[in-house]
């Protein structure tokens, strides 16, 4: 039976590659009016059906209740009708940004008169694989459709009901658009079986996979994957308070990074403090943390001036908490804070707090992460924000995207050269 089982899902997956492959070659050459018409389309389709959208989040919301998670995962599930507003409102986002395919990157002429311009083109067929995030379904779909690429999407078992939903609508919004519906497709079945068969590549069918999810499955998919993977281990996000911060301005920050929400990989998990600041700067830090709701795990020698708090272990500098947890030390100035992010960072976001210039440019300049933020949340790690209309993640990787991975990212390009008969001696 369990061979069986397999093999039902190898055919199913082949088929769904197989459709991917075909959809992303009309795809690669549709009208940037086309491909906008359709997300106009899914966007409306998305609002209208916003109620048998919530329905279907309520039964995983209340399937994830009953197995007990934690709160930051509900959190992330739960679908509320400004959350699928908000949904409709990014796809429309996506459609108002500047079509990427076709754009000329760079231009030049050789001394032969060659004239060699490098041009945007789309991927192919792109893999995502995630979890909990309902709203990834759409934003998914969306970014993958305006650069002209085939997606498959395979959500995760606790958000199905929703996804698939949200999924209707997007085909919907391609029929109408005259575009083929495969371009966007969910992988309907649970078994982890299907996630294997998408980082095998599907006999060549999947050109790059997307993960979004938590540190297992990133493993995972790093480990296993076949094909190029736009890579997102977790958010341990940093903050380093210097004694130049104004201090006001340092308390407001340092709470909007960890708690406006917890559960998203933006959040600020540790925060460091210049040592010379210690007396001034560390209780209100703290407090305002506390204040918020917020559990602070910290270094004995912070513990013996602020009684009460919850001892930070080696661990905690690793965790990504993605909860109401924040692990706090003091460090000897700049120095002392790169040490600490170089060391136990994951190259996702790292913020300072300071008026020193010269401290923001060494914090620029020997900090390596994605995303580096002087004066502002950590929360700000995030497509939209940047003005990209949105992200599939954050790409914490080297190669090829980095950062927001929006629809400029899920681009390759190609040369065009132009020549007058020129033949090479």
């Amino acid at each position: 039976m369990l061979d069986q089982v397999k093999t039902d899902i190898d055919a199913l997956m082949a088929e769904i590659g197989r459709n991917a492959r075909a959809a992303a070659r009309p795809l690669a050459i549709a009208s940037a009016e086309q491909k906008n018409r359709a997300l106009e389309a899914m966007a409306a389709e998305i609002f209208a059906g916003r109620e048998a959208i919530l329905a279907a989040n309520a039964i995983d919301v209340a399937n994830a209740r009953e197995s007990g998670v934690a709160a930051s995962f509900i959190d992330r599930l739960t679908l509320t009708p400004e959350r699928i507003e908000g949904i409709a409102t990014a796809i429309r986002d996506i459609a108002d940004l500047k079509d990427p395919v076709g754009d000329i990157i760079a231009e030049w002429d050789r001394p032969n008169g060659l004239h060699i311009e490098r041009v945007r083109t789309p991927l192919g067929v792109i893999g995502v694989i995630y979890e909990s995030r309902p709203n990834v379904t759409a934003d998914a779909g969306a970014l993958c459709l305006k650069a002209g690429n085939a997606v498959i999407l395979r959500g995760g078992s606790d958000s199905v009901n929703s996804s698939q939903a949200i999924h209707s609508c997007l085909v919907a919004g391609l029929k109408s658009a005259g575009l083929p519906e495969h371009a966007i497709q969910y992988v309907p079945v649970t078994d982890r079986a299907a996630v294997g068969a998408m980082l095998s590549g599907l006999n060549g069918s999947i050109d790059v996979i997307v993960p979004r999810g938590g540190k297992s499955l990133v493993a995972r998919v790093q480990s296993e994957a076949r094909v190029p993977v736009f890579a997102h281990l977790e958010g341990l996000c940093h903050i380093y308070v210097d004694k130049s911060a104004e201090l006001g301005m340092a308390q407001k920050i340092v709470v909007n990074a960890k708690m406006r929400r917890t559960g998203i990989c933006g959040a600020a998990e540790t925060l460091l403090i210049d040592h010379t600041v210690a007396d001034t700067h560390l209780a209100p830090l703290v407090g305002g943390l506390r204040a918020a709701g917020c559990e602070v795990r910290a270094t004995e020698e912070i513990r013996t001036r602020i009684p009460g708090l919850v001892a930070a272990t080696e661990t905690d500098w690793s965790t990504e908490y993605l909860d109401a947890i924040i692990s706090v030390s003091l460090v000897d100035g700049i120095s002392g804070a790169i040490e600490h992010i170089n060391r136990w960072s994951s190259a996702h976001t790292e913020a300072v707090i300071a008026e020193d210039p010269a401290v923001v440019e060494r914090f620029f300049a020997e900090i390596d992460s994605a995303i580096l933020v002087h004066n502002a949340s950590t929360q700000f790690a995030d497509g939209g924000e940047f003005g990209m209309g949105g992200e599939i993640g954050i790409a914490t990787g080297k190669m090829h995207a980095r950062g927001p991975v929006g629809v400029e990212q899920l681009t390759s390009f190609k040369y065009r050269v132009r020549g007058t008969g020129q033949v090479r001696p």
